[in-house]
């Protein structure tokens, strides 16, 4: 009965033992600061990093020609360009049943439209020699404006007065050409963005040195020193010349020289 009083004894005071060994130890308590000491916490700002270079879009190819492409549209011109001349040599409208007036009227839209279709053809063999000029190509897309009216009205009349078949081939000729100026417009429109895009580029280039340069140049050139008034010098000027002041010299120097009443060689005795 002692004997497991005694163990019983031991094992509670064992468990007394290990759980204060186990017991959290507390922690000591924080100081407190006084007021007005907290640290304030503040943002850290790092140094600026490098802008990266803007993104420049890539140019539009939309209706842009090689040089190949914009010489075969050329030669397509040329060949409605020979076929309208072909067709005008076959117009006479002296036989024509009109009045005198309508027929010079339309011998002057005859005239005129010779003359447009023979100013395209010039600008047209320019143009080609030079398919990436964006002038010529102009001027080529404005005579053809200019060909297009006139060809219309010598249709309708030959239409009217001669044979309406043979006034269909002026009116299909007319549509022909019309579809290569309007093939030939967005290449135009392609060489006239390129240019727009050069001189844009040009000019910011050009006001980002300038501003540069005012930049560096800042309070380096100092104070305008001022300049002395000079009286200027005219050269190639002519002074007056007086005649008493010359007189006045000659009488000096008879005066200064030889006595006249003695002659030559003679010394005066003192």
């Amino acid at each position: 009965m002692r004997a497991h009083l005694l163990i019983l004894l031991v094992a509670v005071w064992t468990g007394m033992l290990f759980g204060q060994s186990t017991a959290p130890t507390p922690q000591a308590p924080k100081p407190q600061k006084a007021p007005g000491t907290e640290e304030i916490q503040t943002e850290e700002v790092g140094a600026p990093q490098a802008t990266p270079p803007p993104v420049t879009a890539a140019a539009s190819t939309v209706g842009s020609m090689d040089a190949t492409q914009v010489k075969a549209l050329l030669h397509k011109l040329w060949l409605t360009d020979f076929r309208l001349k072909d067709l005008l040599a076959q117009v006479h409208p002296e036989r024509w049943k009109m009045p005198e007036t309508a027929k010079k009227s339309f011998g002057q839209t005859l005239e005129n439209l010779q003359k447009s279709l023979a100013a395209v053809e010039d600008w047209r063999a320019q143009f080609d020699n030079r398919p990436d000029s964006l002038y010529l190509g102009f001027e080529t897309y404005v005579a053809i404006n200019a060909v297009l009216p006139r060809l219309e009205g010598v249709a309708q009349s030959v239409a009217l007065h001669e044979n309406p078949n043979f006034g269909g081939q002026y009116s299909q000729a007319g549509n022909q050409l019309f579809d290569l100026q309007q093939a030939l417009q967005p290449h135009l429109a392609f060489l006239l963005k390129n240019q727009d895009g050069l001189m844009l580029a040009a000019q910011t280039n050009l006001a980002a040195c300038q501003s540069t340069l005012g930049y560096a140049l800042k309070d380096k050139n100092g104070r305008a020193t001022p300049m002395r008034n000079v009286a200027p010098v005219f050269k190639g000027t002519r002074h007056a010349h007086h005649p008493t002041t010359s007189a006045n010299s000659a009488k000096d120097g008879e005066g200064k020289g030889a006595d006249p009443t003695k002659p030559d060689g003679a010394t005066t005795k003192k």
